[in-house]
């Protein structure tokens, strides 16, 4: 079914807070991307445990396995703008925090450990406003455009900008990053307050079902303020066959794919003897495979449609993880590791445009919240097991976890075909 065309006024609108909701985004990146590449290289001063230096990644994934789902009840109540807006203050604080633990000589792996979990806690409301902000201000038609855009800023922002000044900094002072990640988010705060109010609350949109109706009737629970019941949504995932398949397929690759990273730093410092200044550098070149695969998404899908494109970018994932295993050099595993980032980047285009085409804006804050905590809640595990693997060869989870990526797209390949049927795309040019 094709959305109505918006008015010259609606146009208008969709395309400033969109513009505004992408600033927001891109200062939350830029301190997110400091933060990723910084916590892992300040963990290598309190500990070389590949087991513990992976534990920073699996603590970082927890928020979402218990906080994901009420995150998401919250953003279907409240002003989302406002959510976004008090996550990232808390984030700064934390990173205040952090840094006065650095400046007094008292941090620890355990207090590094408890400050990621607050981090995260703070980035499973602001990601899953973000997504759920985006269908208030672009049309269906202009889903997976606005998706491949706020990928692309991500990856640019955290891979070609936060990446290498992180490293530079660390390498000058321990706090600095940590300070440049608190004052990210306090400006994306800022930003988000400055969000179109059409954004502050998920609208019912024509055409999509209301509570009682299909897939949502029976479900129990006390009703919430928009008048869908948590039970309701929970319904409407588990009965709609697509959406409930393709979130096992997902967690397992997930899964598979921290299996695989968890231990990446200390891959790069140790075995190809990458420098502590350089680490930003290395994962930039990585991020070169994400961006051309974010930018080419939306073109890709509207070619040769959802179902091949996103079989084909989880295959090609799969593949570049095992090569990243087998490489002996330095050049060619990174080359593999962004053959593996681009196949991700593409992934996550036609994904988020799916689920949010799919679900009822009005309770898609609880879906996302679901989907994203039964997608990432074995990653936590996955990632503690992939470091103990690596205390065998930090090449191994590469290859264990890339392999199964492999065996997981060509057993799902039908689910994964069958997206071009879920929700045809609409026209992207």
């Amino acid at each position: 079914m094709t959305a109505p065309a918006p008015t010259a006024a609606s146009t208008s609108l969709s395309r400033s807070g969109f513009n505004r909701l992408w600033s927001a985004a891109i200062a939350s990146n830029l301190a997110d991307g400091v933060g990723r590449t910084a916590v892992p290289l300040i963990a290598t001063t309190l500990t070389r445990d590949p087991a513990l230096i992976a534990g920073i990644s699996a603590v970082a994934f927890l928020p979402w396995l218990f906080f994901g789902i009420p995150s998401g009840i919250l953003l279907d109540r409240v002003d989302r703008r406002i959510a976004m807006a008090v996550a990232n203050c808390l984030r700064f604080a934390v990173a205040a925090l952090l840094a006065a633990l650095i400046a007094t000589g008292s941090l620890t792996i355990w207090w590094l450990y408890a400050c990621v979990m607050l981090f995260g806690m703070g980035e499973t409301v602001f990601d899953n406003a973000t997504t759920t902000v985006v269908p208030s201000l672009v049309g269906r038609d202009r889903l997976e455009s606005a998706n491949g855009r706020m990928q692309s800023a991500e990856i640019v922002v955290q891979d070609f900008i936060a990446t290498p000044i992180a490293g530079f900094l660390f390498a000058a002072a321990i706090a600095l990053p940590v300070w440049l990640t608190g004052s990210g988010f306090l400006v994306s705060a800022l930003l988000a307050l400055a969000i179109p109010a059409a954004a502050a609350h998920g609208a019912v949109r024509a055409g999509d079902p209301r509570p009682g109706h299909e897939a949502l009737s029976g479900a129990r629970g006390e009703a919430d303020a928009r008048g869908t019941t948590f039970g309701s949504v929970v319904a409407f995932l588990v009965h709609h066959r697509f959406l409930r398949d393709m979130i096992l397929m997902t967690s397992l690759t997930a899964s598979a794919l921290a299996f695989a990273q968890g231990s990446v730093v200390l891959l790069l410092l140790q075995t190809f003897r990458v420098p502590a200044a350089a680490i930003g550098l290395a994962t930039a070149a990585i991020g070169v495979g994400a961006l051309v695969g974010a930018l080419l998404a939306s073109r890709l899908v509207y070619r040769f449609g959802r179902g091949p494109v996103m079989f084909t970018a989880i295959l090609i994932s799969g593949a570049g993880m095992c090569g990243v295993g087998v490489s002996d050099n330095v050049f060619l595993a990174l080359c593999c590791y962004a053959l593996g980032a681009l196949g991700i980047g593409v992934w996550n285009v036609p994904w988020g445009a799916l689920r949010q085409a799919i679900v009822p804006e009005h309770m898609l804050g609880r879906a996302i919240g679901i989907v994203r905590t039964i997608g990432w809640g074995l990653t936590p595990v996955a990632t503690v097991l992939g470091g103990f693997v690596a205390r065998i060869d930090l090449r191994l989870p590469f290859v264990i976890g890339g392999g199964v990526v492999v065996v997981l797209a060509l057993t799902a390949v039908r689910l994964l075909l069958s997206a071009s049927r879920a929700a045809p795309p609409a026209n992207l040019q």
